[in-house]
């Protein structure tokens, strides 16, 4: 907003307020690739920020008919048409731009876009329009090299369910069917639950970096809530299945390796803070001086922004389901002695964190890590230090892989609305970073099951994805659900 409203500097360019839609969409796509170029990791825009150009492009448009002499009525009709147009348009252009432009590590940008109707009053009709066609365009897909319709990776989307669009009679319910259909078809929109993080975020509602990370609520000097322009300093993971094996089950001995391995983990955050201290704004004036984390002076140094809880640092953990089964002999998804552990240990890793920042005013943070190729790196060091069937001694499966974060492992017969109530637990305890996930088959022809899963996770947890099947075929262009058979 900052960027758009009052101008920013792209390469030494000075980019001024933007007078329409289309614009405005393809100078954000320009800034995002910018950013994306002077960091590592991901970044969320807020499509609300785009909404008051909705409006100028209608009143451009409406002043251009009625400097050619139509009368209100036909201006407004007409200006409506040209601004159809253009948000189509800007929107395109916005998905063409991400897909296309590489950043300077040679990909797209790590790009997640949030689409939240109680973010503004004024422009949410406006802001309304924009979520319609991200979603309608999504739902077509982008071409791939040989002119198929495909999936595309970015952006992510974050569809807010909120009072206004969660039940039947609700206004922009029609978004909210249209959002199921598109993840039906093309995995995304995941889901924040307005109601959830409200109650769970000092009564705020905000974006996270698709796919987890969140920030902790932060107010500026004049005591306003501040989310955009903030930042993560970075994460440090807990391998839990590692400290669990290191034990062999003595209990006192687990907790000792807890506080030693949570040390370690603390010690090397220290590290990335250490050596974010002290850089100059003139690193990545993007970023520190021109308005997409802050507004400092040329040669200012960036120590003011790492903290008072402006940043966060993040400590991750992965392997709770591994770590607890091995403890307790039960899952932490069982109400006994396993989910008890496992909650002893969450809160444990809470403390720690509380402690860190307490003593050293820097905003660290638990985080459920993503960890995604590490589940295959930490399963192979365990498999290497602890024996190649370490999986058969901790629940009788052998495998290649640890269970992410405090999710229940994708083995265990669970129901999707049951899976999502436990996690919903575990995910108020991880509110550096969380998200929770239900497989799905094919759900094309029933968007009513995908709307019944949206209810619960609006009334049940803060974010939640549902992961459907999204297939091609190579050889014949058919795009539905391939089944996977023996043959």
């Amino acid at each position: 907003e900052d960027m758009l409203q009052n101008g920013t500097v792209v390469n030494g360019v000075m980019i001024e307020r933007p007078h329409r839609f289309h614009t405005a969409c393809t100078i954000a796509t320009q800034i995002i690739t910018a950013v994306a170029s002077s960091q590592y990791g991901g970044a969320t825009i807020s499509l609300s920020h785009l909404a008051p150009f909705v409006r100028d492009s209608y009143n451009k448009f409406y002043n251009k008919y009625i400097r050619w002499g139509f009368d209100e009525i036909q201006s407004a009709k007409f200006a409506k048409i040209d601004l159809e147009e253009d948000i189509k348009d800007g929107v395109q252009t916005f998905n063409y731009q991400i897909n296309s432009m590489a950043t300077t590590n040679g990909q797209a940008p790590f790009l997640s876009v949030f689409m939240y109707l109680g973010e503004t009053d004024e422009y949410k009709n406006e802001l309304a329009m924009i979520i319609e066609e991200f979603l309608n365009q999504r739902i077509v897909g982008i071409k791939n090299k040989v002119g198929v319709y495909v999936t595309q990776s970015f952006p992510k989307l974050l569809y807010v369910l909120e009072e206004n669009n969660i039940n039947k009679d609700s206004k922009y319910y029609y978004l909210t069917e249209l959002s199921a259909k598109c993840t039906a078809k093309r995995l995304v929109p995941d889901y924040i639950s307005e109601k959830k993080m409200k109650e769970l975020k000092e009564g705020n509602c905000f974006p996270n970096m698709g796919c987890r990370s969140f920030l902790s609520p932060y107010k500026d000097i004049n005591g306003n809530y501040k989310f955009y322009g903030r930042f993560n300093q970075g994460v440090i993971t807990l391998n839990l299945v590692d400290v669990a094996l290191s034990s062999n089950k003595e209990i006192d001995k687990f907790w000792e390796l807890m506080e030693e391995r949570t040390e370690l983990c603390h010690k090397a955050l220290l590290v990335r803070h250490n050596r974010l201290k002290g850089t100059s704004s003139n690193v990545a004036p993007i970023l520190w001086q021109n308005g997409a984390i802050g507004r400092l002076s040329e040669d200012e140094n960036i120590d003011s922004l790492l903290y008072d809880d402006y940043s966060s640092i993040s400590l991750g953990y992965a392997g709770l389901y591994e770590c607890v089964k091995y403890m307790t002999n039960n899952s932490h998804s069982d109400k006994s002695i396993g989910h008890d552990f496992a909650i002893e240990i969450m809160n444990y890793l809470n403390t720690k964190c509380d402690l860190w920042k307490s003593n050293e005013n820097i905003g660290y943070g638990l985080y459920g890590s993503p960890i995604e190729s590490t589940t295959y790196k930490f399963a192979k060091c365990l498999k290497n230090r602890f024996g190649d069937d370490v999986f058969i001694q901790i629940d009788g499966r052998d495998r290649d892989y640890i269970t992410n974060s405090y999710h229940i492992p994708v083995f265990e017969e669970i129901d999707p609305y049951s899976k999502l109530l436990i996690e919903s637990e575990f995910q108020a305890l991880s509110l550096g970073g969380a998200i929770s996930y239900v497989e799905c088959a094919d759900l094309t022809q029933n968007n009513e099951a995908v709307l019944n899963m949206m209810r619960f996770i609006y009334d049940n947890i803060m974010y939640a994805e549902l992961n459907t099947k999204s297939d091609y075929c190579q050889i014949c262009g058919y795009d539905g659900e391939i089944k996977i058979i023996d043959e």
